[in-house]
């Protein structure tokens, strides 16, 4: 990853949706703003006050969760805060992706700038140049209960900051922390108080997870839309059922919105023309058809929620315990994850959903009892041939795992910390599932494209429309049309690079204007 582009300004108000994709995906640099250093000031300030006075105040002179009641002496406050790093960087596992760390620390450094978490301006100038520098931390897969936040991968990033730990350069290799910020020109943060609570206490690593899958699931079902147009199309289904004042009798907005994306890429198709007419034997489309504007778009409704749940949270300064406008320093529960775990399940939900209509419109083009005149399996010589049998395997295999991976991870919790964290959110596990669900999505969506395509073809001499045609002709770039059994790993894989780079609606879109 290379860092580049315009800076990401980073102030008292909330970062942008696009800005954390920017960051976490383009490596794009990050500034503090004016009004941002101006809040960091002012919230230090307060915090210094508290230090000095002789009152304990949680997270500034005492210890933390079950341990809150001790009161630590000034001289081993630095100490405190170290050791609360050093001990709360306990992951266990496989590194968790480059982005998904760079987003945790933006949006981290983004609550630092509101000023309401009390951390000295170097604190957040620090994550600011680590995240411009391309200096990624090392952070484990396992150690968060989504309460306080995500403890465990927020203190890893901070484990970095402080010198220590492992990050990961510029260019993807693997160095002492130590090492890497030297040379990037960083001095190593030594802590003073708050300062290493007000860095592990949020929900950043579930929130940033949100961010990147809202993203990516907007694309994936635009995506839905054009694979299932494709499937319409070549199962000789008709797009009577997508009329607009159909879709206005019930007043739902996703499936009026993915109804009249599939009417317009189905708009000209001389092979729905060719069975437009009464004589036309076929009286109803199954279900996969008629009925994918209702799941497409139902899908589409719950990313909406989702989408604002993450705008709200963008908006919050999420730490425990936060410095408030007046200046008092208040213990509160807002680093739970509750608001973000239960929409990160829901968002798996609607994704296997999705996947599951996906799978069975590609099962219909394979079975002559149900495709309408196309050989068994699509294949060149059915029984010589297996054609795209084993490919609807593969998807149906996808599938079953998703449906596995829709079970809530937020229904869980498991006590920590003598009972007095005696409920969790389990956030950061529905974020990381949901992520693989988005996978299995796009994968189970490349082989209904690749299916459908197949299906197009062998509908010759009749041709598809403007739309399904020019993504016809995308896949056909990079696969080859029918004909005797080929290895088919390379051409799923190919079709799914196609799909997941967004190439297939690009092209459609391309035809028909930007898809809702």
């Amino acid at each position: 990853m290379v860092v580049n582009g315009e800076p990401v300004p980073v102030g008292v108000g909330p970062v942008h949706p696009r800005d954390v994709v920017r960051v976490a995906r383009a490596g794009a640099s990050v500034a503090l703003t004016p009004d941002a250093l101006a809040a960091l000031e002012a919230g230090a300030a307060h915090i210094r006050t508290l230090a000095l006075g002789p009152r304990p105040v949680y997270g500034v002179s005492t210890g933390f969760g079950a341990l809150a009641t001790r009161h630590i002496p000034v001289e081993q406050r630095q100490q405190l805060q170290r050791s609360l790093i050093r001990s709360h960087a306990a992951g266990s596992g496989p590194e968790v992706e480059r982005e998904v760390v760079r987003a945790m620390m933006l949006l981290r450094l983004s609550t630092l700038a509101t000023g309401h978490t009390g951390v000295r301006t170097v604190v957040a100038q620090t994550y600011a140049g680590m995240l411009s520098a391309g200096l990624t931390p090392v952070v484990p897969e396992y150690g968060s209960l989504g309460c306080s936040g995500d403890l465990a991968p927020l203190a890893h990033c901070a484990l970095a900051a402080i010198g220590e730990g492992e990050v990961r350069g510029p260019e993807g290799a693997l160095e002492p922390a130590d090492r890497a910020l030297a040379a990037a020109g960083i001095a190593p943060l030594t802590l003073t108080e708050k300062e290493g609570l007000a860095l592990v206490n949020g929900t950043d690593g579930m929130l940033g997870q949100l961010v990147l899958a809202c993203h990516d699931l907007r694309r994936l079902l635009a995506l839905t839309d054009v694979t299932a147009a494709m499937s319409i199309e070549g199962l000789l289904g008709t797009d009577r059922v997508f009329a607009a004042d159909l879709q206005a009798l019930r007043h739902h907005p996703g499936p009026a919105a993915s109804a009249a994306n599939l009417a317009r890429l189905l708009a000209g198709s001389p092979i729905v023309a060719s069975h437009a007419g009464p004589d036309c034997p076929i009286v109803q489309d199954a279900y996969s058809l008629r009925c994918a504007p209702q799941v497409a778009g139902a899908a589409r409704d719950t990313l909406a929620h989702a989408e604002q749940v993450a705008a709200r949270e963008l908006a919050s300064a999420v730490d425990n315990p936060v410095v408030t406008a007046d200046g008092r320093v208040e213990s509160n529960g807002s680093f739970h994850g509750a608001p973000l775990g239960y929409v990160l399940d829901f968002l798996a939900i609607a994704v296997a959903d999705v996947a599951s209509m996906s799978e069975r419109r590609t099962d219909r083009f394979l079975d002559v009892a149900r495709n309408h005149g196309l050989p068994a399996f699509l294949a060149h010589d059915p029984g010589v041939d297996s054609g795209l049998m084993i490919a609807q395997y593969t998807q149906a295999g996808i599938v079953s795992d998703l449906k596995r991976l829709a079970v809530p991870a937020s229904v869980d919790s498991i006590p920590s910390s003598a009972m007095q964290e005696d409920h969790v959110s389990m956030g950061w596990s529905a974020a990381r599932k949901l992520r693989r669900a988005l996978d299995g999505l796009t994968r189970v969506l490349a082989v209904e494209a690749l299916t459908a395509a197949r299906g197009l073809d062998l509908r010759a001499p009749l041709r598809p429309g403007p739309a399904t045609g020019a993504v016809l002709e995308a896949i056909r770039r990079r696969v080859a049309g029918p004909g005797p059994d080929r290895h088919l790993s390379p051409e799923i894989a190919a079709v799914t690079e196609l799909a997941r780079s967004g190439a297939l609606v690009d092209v459609a879109e391309a035809v028909v204007g930007p898809l809702d």
